[in-house]
């Protein structure tokens, strides 16, 4: 336990590495926004983000955005977190978007204002990976909010699909494009077309949407365990490694190849790198340094 007399700046004249450390967390902490639709924890390097709305199933709407947004941008700019875990409830990580909020929407207006572009405008550019860890429905918004995290995890009773068409509309946040990138152009047009095909959580790991499969009272915390492994590898080159994949789906081969040896050459100008080779070759565990 971090004794007060470690914060006080009276009773010591150079705070150690560790006191330094859990004084930014202090800080962090002290200075964090009181948010009403999300709760927020950070565990080790790792940070997690609970969707707050259970009256409603976690259905999202702008409110609820802007405060995701926040945090991870909070989140992408500590130096003390690694990665992300995002994730709602057992019965719900979303069960859509709060069609009450969008129902009496006009086009004008939805254009002028770019209408759920502020959705995937953070996590698009997050530089840190973000898991989802699902359970229960994760319908229309849902689904698409997982999709637009690095890596999807999945409670044995998760459902996934997107039924936008039966309210008279198109998923509008990304739904036509990752879920085809992920399931393949027919089974997309299925789910999209009917509205009334999902995936249940087996299904959704066999097609690649998901990628791995947990009771639900286990998802959280294997996620989380996921989360740190990935947080204790170096930091750059995590985010680096992020930036490449994501680049497979914008570039064709030959731009991607050069695109990945670039990123692969720069990470020799890294800390890390020296330190990840010198500890192979010694035969130790690195001691990365996410520099």
């Amino acid at each position: 336990m971090l004794r007060l007399s470690a914060l006080n700046p009276l009773t010591r004249s150079a705070p150690t590495a560790q006191v330094a450390t859990a004084l930014l967390r202090f800080n962090s902490t002290m200075n964090a926004p009181a948010y009403t639709m999300i709760k927020t924890e950070v565990q080790g390097r790792v940070a997690v983000i609970t969707l707050d709305r259970p009256k409603a199933l976690n259905a999202l709407c702008s409110e609820l955005f802007y405060e995701i947004n926040d945090a991870l941008s909070r989140y992408d700019n500590d130096t003390n977190v690694g990665a992300v875990v995002l994730t709602g409830s057992e019965r719900a990580f979303a069960a859509g978007a709060d069609i009450k909020e969008m129902k009496n929407a006009e086009f004008v207006n939805n254009y002028k204002t770019n209408f759920l572009g502020h959705w995937v405008e953070q996590i698009s550019k997050m530089r840190k990976p973000i898991i989802a860890a699902v359970n229960g429905y994760a319908l229309g918004g849902g689904c698409e909010l997982a999709m637009m995290c690095d890596i999807i995890y999945a409670g044995e009773k998760a459902v996934f699909g997107q039924p936008e068409i039966n309210l008279g509309t198109i998923p509008g946040a990304g739904g036509t494009q990752r879920l085809t990138h992920a399931v393949g152009k027919s089974k997309a047009m299925e789910m999209i077309l009917t509205g009334s095909v999902n995936l249940d959580a087996q299904e959704a790991m066999a097609y690649g949407l998901v990628s791995k499969v947990f009771p639900p009272e286990k998802l959280l915390e294997e996620t989380i365990k996921t989360a740190a492994k990935i947080a204790s590898k170096g930091a750059v080159s995590v985010q680096m490694a992020k930036e490449a994949v994501n680049q497979a789906y914008e570039l064709g081969l030959t731009s991607g190849l050069h695109f990945e040896r670039r990123l692969f050459q720069a990470t020799f100008a890294t800390k890390d790198q020296k330190e990840g080779m010198a500890a192979f070759a010694e035969k130790r565990k690195p001691d990365f340094v996410h520099e």
